[in-house]
């Protein structure tokens, strides 16, 4: 009897383990991966919305050539990928127009006035677009057709993410993109398989190890890419592509997973400068624009927690990764896999919005997997290894970049050098004089003349703060022995001797800048541009100085005495001009006022003697004559009480207003306050650039 129980026993448990390994069988996850809660089935040929942008350089010569090559690789990946280039250059317009509807030229971002597209900016136009996806990418990178399937796969994950991926350098790439940008071809016109295309890439290309030409996309999600104010750093001059992907791990709001070994593209070698030419410089310096870098080493340090997170990350975590035509994730901190489901099953991962939760880990996956599937992935994860250690990290830094701040932020530019990079073709130059405490208005006021496409300014600064400032927004700024030490506060307005001494510097550079052979537009920053006065000013002709009214009276003259306004006016460079402009500095060094009662007291005598009519004077010893310019055109702040209209903008250009001075008015706050609530406003201060239309877009 008891070796029947026996028998019965081991009966029943035989039963009993087949009935569990039937259950297993068809519930725990097997190689081929199951169908996360958190990964749409993927079905169909590539439907997403995708707008690739890049910001390239001249179309013209090699650089232009490979420009070309690459954009026309991502047009013929899909038909729904469209391309924003970020530029200003008259070549690139012509390029984009020869393409047809599917690109277009972006020139109402941020740029430094050499022509260096701000990146804060760049990024916060592509997170404007309505695209299911967003790519920023180097504009010389050839993108390959492994790029849309790892969009695909990314695209359907049910979490906002964010794609990283590196590209190699490519000594020589023997074969060409067809006319229809769809096939590769080889050299004697025989259709190369993408395959090969991607295993050539892989074995031929040149990886540095640390790359600025770092592949970045998104999908259109509820989150934002990483946490904080991205800084206004300069595209291409070092950091900020580390800072980002840094910040978006640190932020923990997105999936972040690098997809350099999916995405085969790569970078022609002996890449050339694509910046603007300085041949007007002779500093090394300048030809090698190192303060564009060094600003950027400023933000790096400065903003986010990058800085602090070097030790943190020296990769990015989790990884794309391809086995047997099926795509991976891998989590190398918890040591975990996850696929992308294909059929049904348990879930073998899970995704929970804050923070990222990952679970099944190597080890369980190795029980599951047994003879040839089990030497299969490994294999696989020793090649993805083997790669990894090939390609190096999205975030590793160049060994010659220092992260400190022991390097000075200076514009190494003279102000000659700046005259001839900046003045227009006639020879004229809007100039901006400012301090600390008006850097939002200033800022306000460059975004209106890129507004109107006005480039040829410059700004002197009247402090460091201001200087430094400057610089960071891409400004060409200057400083001298000229400025004053008492002028970095709240309270430099009309009449404080701040303004004062403020004044003063105004004219004595203005005079400078005449004997240098250019002539000189001084605006206050306080004074709203609806258009460009040049060709209005201009018209007037040699030995004239042209000067807004500050006359307050509806009627009557407007050259009554000390009503010209020094805050806006324009003076040629020609002898009666520079002879004038001499006494007019001579006599505001002894007078305890402003400089402005010295040019009327100067140019048109005391009390008024030298007045011609109601609009003008002439100033006898060098026959130079002074215009007082139409307040209908040219109104200041106390004009037919212009600013205390509802609709500011539209009294103003009812009258057919060029531009409107913000003066007249006491205190700068309420000066600020009067400004902005009228609408003519064009800065963000807090992200630091200025406002655009496209910012209304999602």
């Amino acid at each position: 009897m008891k070796v029947v129980g026996s028998l019965w026993s081991i009966w029943f448990l035989g039963f009993l383990l087949i009935g569990f390994s039937l259950y297993f069988t068809h519930h725990l996850p097997s190689f081929d991966g199951p169908t996360a809660p958190l990964v749409r089935r993927i079905d169909g040929p590539f439907k997403r919305s995708v707008t690739v942008f890049s910001a390239p350089g001249p179309f013209f010569g090699p650089v232009g050539s490979r420009q070309a090559l690459a954009v026309r690789s991502w047009l013929g990946l899909s038909p729904t990928i469209d391309v924003v280039l970020f530029s200003q250059h008259p070549s690139v317009r012509a390029f984009a127009d020869a393409l047809g509807p599917r690109v277009s030229v972006e020139r109402n971002i941020d740029f430094t006035f050499l022509g260096t597209p701000f990146f804060h900016s760049m990024v916060a136009r592509s997170q404007a677009s309505t695209s299911d996806i967003s790519v920023l990418i180097d504009p010389e990178t050839v993108l390959l057709p492994s790029f849309i399937s790892s969009l695909n796969h990314a695209h359907n994950l049910e979490h906002d993410w964010f794609l990283v991926s590196l590209s190699p350098t490519v000594p020589h790439f023997p074969f060409q993109l067809g006319d229809n940008g769809k096939l590769w071809v080889n050299e004697n016109g025989e259709k190369i398989k993408a395959e090969k295309l991607q295993g050539f890439v892989l074995e031929n290309g040149k990886w540095s190890g640390y790359s600025e030409r770092v592949l970045m996309a998104w999908n259109r999600g509820t989150w934002p890419l990483h946490a904080g104010v991205l800084p206004p750093f300069l595209y291409g001059k070092g950091l900020h592509n580390q800072w980002v992907i840094n910040e978006a791990l640190s932020s923990r709001f997105r999936l972040v997973f690098d997809a350099s070994e999916t995405i085969s593209s790569f970078c022609p070698e002996n890449l050339r400068n694509r910046e603007h030419s300085l041949s007007l410089a002779s500093d090394k310096d300048i030809k090698e624009r190192t303060w564009e870098h060094v600003g950027n080493l400023h933000n790096a340090i400065l903003y986010g927690t990058f800085y602090f997170s070097l030790n943190n990350y020296s990769n990015i975590p989790t990884k794309l990764v391809k086995c047997d035509g099926k795509y991976f994730f891998i989590d190398k901190v918890e040591g975990a896999v996850y696929f992308l489901g294909q059929q049904t099953g348990l879930t073998s991962y899970q995704i929970e919005p804050m923070p990222l939760k990952m679970k099944e880990t190597f080890g369980v996956w190795k029980q599951r997997i047994s003879g040839y599937k089990r030497k299969r992935w490994m294999a696989c994860s020793e090649d993805s290894n083997s790669v990894e250690r090939k390609l190096g990290s999205p975030l590793k830094i160049s060994s010659k970049v220092a992260l400190n701040l022991s390097a000075s932020l200076y514009l190494p530019c003279s102000l000659e050098f700046l005259l001839q990079t900046t003045a227009d073709e006639d020879k004229s130059i809007v100039l901006l004089v400012a301090g600390d405490s008006y850097r939002d208005m200033l800022m306000s006021f460059i975004c209106r003349l890129h507004q109107l496409f006005i480039s040829n300014f410059i700004v002197y600064a009247l402090d460091p703060e201001t200087y430094h400032f400057s610089i960071l927004q891409g400004l060409p700024v200057f400083r001298d022995y000229m400025a004053p030490s008492n002028i970095s506060f709240n309270d430099c307005h009309f009449g404080t001797d701040c303004f004062k001494s403020v004044t003063k510097v105004k004219s004595r550079l203005v005079l400078k800048i005449l004997k240098l052979g250019y002539s000189v537009l001084l605006s206050d920053v306080d004074v709203y541009w609806f258009g460009n006065p040049l060709p209005v000013l201009r018209s007037f002709g040699p030995a004239v100085l042209v000067a807004q009214s500050d006359e307050y009276n509806e009627t009557g003259p407007i050259n009554l005495p000390r009503r010209l306004n020094s805050g806006f006016y324009f003076a040629r460079s020609d002898p009666a001009t520079i002879a004038a402009l001499e006494k007019v500095v001579k006599h505001a060094s002894t007078s305890g006022l402003s400089e402005q009662p010295s040019f009327y007291d100067v140019l048109c005598g005391e009390g008024g003697i030298n007045r011609i009519g109601d609009d003008r004077c002439l100033e006898p010893e060098t026959n130079l004559t002074v215009h007082f310019l139409d307040r209908n055109r040219f109104p200041n702040g106390a004009f037919q009480g212009l600013w205390e209209k509802s609709d500011v903008r539209s009294a103003c250009m009812r009258k057919g207003c060029l531009i409107i001075h913000n003066n007249w008015i006491n205190g700068r706050q309420r000066k600020l306050e009067r400004q902005i609530s009228s609408g003519m406003w064009e800065y963000d201060s807090s992200s630091r650039m200025c406002l655009q239309a496209w910012q209304g877009m999602t």
